[in-house]
């Protein structure tokens, strides 16, 4: 629901960016102006958010007869820390979202899940050196052909990333190999190959949940 949102202040964001450095006078202002109208935005719901995961976190520790999950559900998805993980992480803010991973690691130390999330975090971050540590402890350990998928293209990424393009080209194919229907490393092995387009990673993490 805040795609529509988001896209919109991205682009307002994006004519900032371009004609800031250039303008004068009354344009000028007017960039000033809508940056400031920007942040704004972005504080506001970034505090919104955050008071309605804590109204969350409160019930869930107070209710009588608390939501059933199922049962096939991995039980960090349940603990608080992991949800305001989450949350930061879909609002773009990874180095809150890393914070909150960890902690919640310290409670599910094997779960490949957060480890994953924070790879993919220090990846947005460019932290590639510290993503494929992450990803390389997942990898032995992915039994699930989607997991795996994943990791392989995150480390297809951090490959192209650091200009290894025929190492990124083989973890894409292996990622394709490990789940054809996983779009992110067809993409990218496309993006690799004609040196042109974003690369994709993390974008099917919610098939995950």
């Amino acid at each position: 629901m805040f795609q529509h949102v988001f896209a919109e202040m991205n682009n307002m964001l994006d004519e900032i960016v371009k004609h800031y450095p250039t303008a004068n006078g009354p344009k000028k202002q007017a960039l000033v102006q809508n940056w400031n109208m920007l942040k704004s935005m972005s504080d506001g719901i970034i505090e919104e958010w955050l008071r309605f995961e804590e109204r969350m976190a409160v019930f869930r520790e107070s209710a009588v007869s608390p939501p059933v999950f199922p049962p096939t559900e991995a039980p960090e998805l349940q603990h608080d820390a992991f949800i305001r993980g989450q949350g930061y992480y879909k609002l773009l803010m990874f180095e809150p979202a890393i914070a909150q991973f960890k902690l919640a690691a310290a409670v599910y130390p094997e779960s490949l899940l957060i480890k994953l999330y924070i790879a993919l975090s220090q990846l947005h971050l460019g932290e590639t050196s510290q993503a494929s540590d992450v990803l390389m402890s997942i990898l032995p350990m992915a039994e699930d052909r989607k997991l795996r998928a994943m990791v392989y293209n995150a480390l297809g990424c951090v490959q192209a990333l650091n200009g290894c393009q025929a190492e990124a080209e083989e973890c894409f194919t292996l990622a394709i190999h490990s789940d054809p229907t996983l779009p992110d490393p067809i993409i990218n092995l496309e993006v690799c190959k004609k040196n042109r387009g974003d690369l994709q990673y993390g974008s099917q993490l919610i098939s995950l949940l």
